[in-house]
């Protein structure tokens, strides 16, 4: 390309210096002699110029299309999971549904939080330590770029949580987590109860890896997830939730009420999960939330209550976005205030003490305003409620302990 330039430029410099040289024969050999030494170093300066940037916009070009290759990897990190054992792979991240999805959601979960682990203060590769294994084996494993219990090896693996007493478990009391659907990794995951004596073997209630929610050794119920085949239920993730209130018991999957049980007939004491461990195709939980009470009966009645102190307004970790499994607790305090038209509230954030008291004290406050701004979406009249985050200066419990913190993680109605 550059001999090509030069011998371009070069025929445009012989008809510049014949041109010259009409006007010059009377002329000075001398000057003429510098003017075309410096028509001759211009027209090469050009060629060089021209020459590089050609080249500079070669190099452009391919910086672009690198650029454009690293971003289109980025973005699909983001969207689509890595390996994380064998061949198996997660392609999205818990709490994918919106918010509208959940409009009708009526799963309250406990006023008080026995047990809670995101397992994000264990080590990749290791066992959790607030669990303890009983057979097979389960390990912790990245999802992307959040932690998760594997269960790897066993038939059954069994695992459950390290509690500081061997009953916990009363009349009404409810559980949450998340779920990996793994094409082929068995049945799906159990819950199984033990009785005051430590008996495992009332029975388990399985949510599938297709979807379906049944119990085993104990009154024979079943129900499939609406609206899904096999093919599309599978290999996602999904938000299990579960109520047991003076033996009864609803199971939800997603923003669905998928199973109720009339009277389990039982009175459980403790639990775990259980499930077939397979190396390449694991059984993968994480979210765990075990708390007392569940669905507070409220609704239809005259508040007259101080405040409402909820557990089932949850947000991604350091932010003010409201999870979709939110709207169970968000409905019951719509339904609280249209039956009550002259109520008002204060919103109250509440954080743990998990990093800085005046980011925390910002946080709450983003927290609080979401949650008024989602009420009235709902059709609340915004002069009816207030919003103020206080972080972490009113802790309820210790902070020394997932449940704990959980526990102060909170938002409060606070009556005007």
């Amino acid at each position: 390309m550059q001999l090509y330039a030069k011998l371009f430029y070069m025929k445009k410099l012989l008809s510049l210096l014949f041109i010259i040289s009409l006007f010059s024969v009377t002329a000075n050999g001398q000057v003429f002699k510098k003017l075309r030494d410096k028509v001759i170093d211009k027209t090469n300066q050009r060629v060089d110029d021209k020459t590089d940037r050609a080249i500079d916009k070669g190099l452009d070009k391919a910086e672009e299309a690198t650029k454009r290759k690293h971003q289109s990897n980025t973005e699909s990190n983001n969207t689509s999971d890595t390996s994380i054992t064998g061949n198996n792979s997660v392609s999205e991240q818990p709490g994918a549904a919106s918010i509208k999805a959940y409009q009708n959601y009526d799963f309250v979960p406990g006023d008080t939080i026995l047990f809670a682990d995101d397992f994000t203060e264990d080590m990749d590769g290791e066992f959790p330590s607030h669990w303890t294994i009983s057979k097979g084996q389960a390990v912790i494993n990245k999802v992307g770029d959040k932690p998760a219990f594997f269960f790897t090896d066993g038939n059954y693996c069994q695992v459950s949580p390290r509690m500081k007493t061997a009953s916990y478990l009363n009349n009404s009391f409810t559980i949450e987590f998340d779920y990996y659907a793994n094409e082929g990794s068995g049945p799906g995951i159990s819950f199984y109860y033990t009785d005051k004596d430590g008996n495992n073997t009332v029975g388990y209630i399985e949510y599938s890896t297709s979807g379906e929610v049944s119990t085993f050794e104990l009154p024979d119920f079943s129900a499939q997830y609406p609206n899904e085949q096999d093919d599309t239920y599978r290999n996602k993730w999904h938000h299990a939730a579960l109520i047991f209130k003076n033996n009864q018991v609803k199971c939800y999957i997603d923003q669905y009420r998928v199973l109720v049980i009339p009277n389990l007939d039982i009175n459980p004491s403790s639990m775990g999960f259980s499930g077939i461990g397979d190396p390449d195709k694991p059984i993968i939980i994480t979210n765990v939330r075990i708390a007392k009470g569940g669905n507070m009966k409220m609704i239809g009645k005259k508040f007259t209550d101080a405040k409402i102190v909820t557990h089932g307004i949850t947000f991604d970790i350091d932010k003010s976005n409201i999870k979709p499994e939110s709207m169970g607790t968000l409905n019951m305090i719509v339904k609280i205030m249209k039956n009550n038209p002259d109520l008002k509230f204060e919103i109250d954030g509440h954080t743990d003490n998990t990093g800085q008291a005046a980011h925390n004290l910002t946080l709450s406050q983003q927290r609080a305003d979401a949650v008024k701004s989602q009420l009235v979406k709902m059709g609340i009249d915004g002069s009816r409620l207030t919003t103020k985050g206080f972080g972490d200066t009113k802790p309820i419990s210790d902070n020394d302990t997932p449940d704990g913190r959980a526990n102060n993680r909170r938002v409060e109605f606070v009556k005007k």
